[in-house]
């Protein structure tokens, strides 16, 4: 298995109109054809973190029993791509109408606002329950950080057509993939963290059996393959890249948004406890 654990299918009443409705968004972006560039890619980066705050509210039980299945996982990504879609139409006729000077700003602006807003509810209700722990989740960020620049430096030096073809599109794909190794190494080492996908279990307990766990922990094996795998996906893709942006971008910010979505989910549970 490589399916996580306690996925949740919703009830046909609250299934049917959600696959309904992203069907349509998916297909009126589809005959739209906005472009994808990077400033697009690198805008819908609050998105995936949105989608991730709404799924720790579910696990706060923070939602009403009614909607409560429409944000536990995977309905949760349905949902936030919806949002999303419906915000990315609405930027693509007001760039069209001359009232926003850039599709990707308006959305990048919107996804911010609504990350900020659900994670800012989930950080009081914390606050308020005594829960509030920032120190470890901060410490991951910044550790992810540090580790996303030396492995965009290697890859600027050594592959330098892989890091100029990719771009920020590429940039975000190694973080997003660093943040969510080193947020689960952290969880998984400091603070008795579980795991709850199997591949990546499993990993976990071959770091754990290593003779350097005893001294750096077990966690370090699954960042390691974390940032190797996204560069080397980086390497597969930068013709792709090249010969057809759209496509590939979009992918990409897919790829990105499978590291990215799960780092921040992680980050900001730890967080708030």
């Amino acid at each position: 298995m490589v399916v996580p654990e306690g996925f949740v299918v919703p009830p046909w009443y609250l299934l049917v109109p959600v696959v309904a409705i992203l069907g349509g968004v998916i297909a009126l972006l589809w005959a739209l054809e906005p472009p994808v560039t990077d400033r697009t890619v690198i805008a819908f980066a609050p998105w995936m973190m949105f989608g991730s705050s709404l799924h720790v509210l579910y696990k706060l039980d923070a939602f009403p029993s009614t909607i409560e299945p429409l944000f536990s996982a995977p309905m949760v990504y349905a949902v936030t791509a919806i949002i999303a879609g419906l915000v990315w139409i609405i930027a693509i006729f007001l760039h069209v109408g001359g009232l926003q000077p850039t599709i990707a700003r308006f959305v990048g602006i919107a996804g911010t606002a609504f990350f900020a807003v659900f994670a800012m509810v989930a950080i009081f209700q914390s606050i308020e329950l005594g829960t509030f722990a920032p120190f470890w989740p901060v410490v991951s960020v910044v550790i992810a950080g540090i580790v996303t620049a030396i492995a965009w430096l290697v890859l600027g030096l050594w592959f330098t057509d892989v890091a100029a073809t990719t771009g920020m599109t590429g940039a975000l794909v190694v973080f997003g993939h660093t943040l969510d190794g080193v947020s689960t190494a952290v969880g998984y080492d400091v603070l008795g963290a579980s795991e709850n996908v199997p591949l990546s279990l499993l990993i976990l307990e071959v770091g754990e059996s290593l003779p350097t766990a005893d001294v750096i922990g077990a966690g370090w094996l699954f960042v390691l393959v974390k940032v190797g795998l996204a560069m080397v996906i980086l390497g597969l893709f930068r013709e792709y890249v090249a010969e057809r942006p759209h496509q590939a971008r979009t992918i990409l910010a897919l790829v990105a948004a499978v590291g990215l979505g799960p780092a921040v989910h992680n980050t900001l549970l730890f967080m708030v406890g």
